[in-house]
């Protein structure tokens, strides 16, 4: 677990669980979701493995949306 230095407190303060087992999310490259307008990031799982919202959108490619981390 990374910890803010000054404040010792956690750096991640939240993870929010987009994607369940009844209820699956998917997005293109285009359509990737932005978190906290670019300061969060998105965990997706594609065809090249796990990787963040901004690796998948160098790489044009889409994939289920896990989580959102900020």
């Amino acid at each position: 677990m990374k910890y803010d230095p000054a404040t010792k407190q956690n750096a991640i303060r939240v993870l929010k669980r987009v994607s369940t087992p009844g209820l699956r999310k998917y997005t293109g490259y285009k359509d990737m979701p932005r978190v906290i307008n670019g300061l969060g990031i998105a965990i997706l799982s594609t065809s090249k493995g796990v990787m963040t919202d901004k690796e998948a959108a160098q790489l044009k490619i889409g994939g289920e949306v896990l989580c959102f981390v900020y």
